[in-house]
């Protein structure tokens, strides 16, 4: 099963979001280890985004739920059982 952007194909989760939002997802989420600066600007950076592109964030959750709903089996869970519970039997006596 593959998934394409328009042209592109979407080969892993982050592939997808870069995708589908048109910038890198590291703009939205940030990175491990950044400074006060570096967040600072990647934040100005992504209102101007958010400014030039309002429907953004409407048309990211559109594109996620027609995924979804072509590919229902991303979601299939497999219930893992239970290991039998162990029931600690009374012992009658006299201690010593």
């Amino acid at each position: 099963m593959r998934t394409y952007i328009g042209r592109q194909q979407a080969i892993s989760p982050e592939d997808f979001a870069e995708l589908a939002l048109g910038t890198p997802i590291e703009l939205w989420l940030g990175v491990e280890g950044e400074s006060d600066e570096e967040r600072a600007a990647r934040l100005d950076a992504a209102r101007d985004i958010l400014a030039d592109n309002p429907n953004l964030p409407d048309d990211l959750i559109r594109i996620a739920a027609q995924v979804i709903e072509e590919n229902p089996d991303l979601f299939d869970v497999i219930p893992l059982s239970r290991p039998a519970l162990r029931r600690r039997t009374a012992r009658k006596g006299v201690a010593a």
